[in-house]
């Protein structure tokens, strides 16, 4: 994949919610081009909201979400809203990253044929190809979604919990992908529970707690008094707050 590099996500008092109510509020700040950034923070905290906001699916309450002149984005959402029952196999659900260029009705040339071949392999899924995937265990079906992300060749990657319930190897190896992609100047975010593994791979993180806490160099972010502001903002949290009315 060709380096990418002009993206950039920016909120301006950015405020998401279903039902006018707010999951997400107030939040300005911006993520630079090719940063590598952990969304944190506790259950309920709206960082799948976040990232719904960011590729269109939820309109802001208020406020504006600005995406760079070059963020074509791929969008990895959590496990459980993947239907693995779907009767195709792993050679077509890879073969999906490439619909932005052939279309949804294109053909698929001798060329896309050994990009998807690429694909498969690099995420270690060779022999794999012609599997259903309700055969497929939830790190075998997460490597199969990588490699879709990898076709999409998308200059922002959004992944919403991408290592839930997968082993550790697969973990592993999936991480070598986000750090390749880090290295083409990808700007890629990522909602994530395991503080090790955002303390170890990404220098950015932002901390959410409905309302924003810390966004900055991880080591700076992560701070027990941080983690503290964001678990207590979650305790005070009434789910019968006010609706959010859109300024004038």
């Amino acid at each position: 994949m060709n380096e990418i590099s002009g993206s950039a996500i920016q909120f301006t008092n950015v405020t998401l919610g279903y039902d006018r109510r707010p999951a997400v509020h107030h939040l300005s700040g911006a993520f630079a081009a090719g940063s590598l950034t952990a969304v944190v923070g506790p259950n309920g905290a709206g960082k799948s909201t976040l990232l719904k906001g960011i590729v269109g699916a939820l309109c802001p309450l208020d406020g504006q979400i600005s995406l760079g002149e070059k963020a074509r984005i791929a969008y990895l959402p959590q496990a459980a809203a993947i239907d693995q029952s779907f009767p195709i196999a792993v050679e077509d659900l890879v073969a999906m990253g490439l619909w932005r260029r052939s279309g949804v009705l294109g053909g698929i040339s001798k060329a896309d044929r050994h990009r998807i071949a690429d694909a498969i392999s690099a995420v270690g899924l060779e022999g794999f190809e012609d599997r259903a995937l309700s055969t497929l265990s939830g790190g075998q079906m997460q490597r199969a979604l990588f490699a879709r992300l990898l076709l999409q060749d998308a200059p922002v990657i959004l992944l919403d919990e991408p290592f839930t319930a997968i082993d550790t190897k697969t973990a592993r190896d999936l991480l070598d992908l986000v750090q390749r992609w880090h290295t083409e100047k990808r700007t890629v975010i990522a909602v994530l529970h395991d503080m090790t593994i955002v303390k170890e791979v990404f220098p950015e993180a932002l901390l959410i707690a409905r309302g924003p806490v810390a966004w900055g160099p991880t080591q700076d972010v992560l701070t027990p008094e941080n983690l503290l502001i964001a678990r207590r903002m979650i305790e005070a949290h009434s789910p019968d707050a006010h609706e959010c009315t859109r300024a004038a």
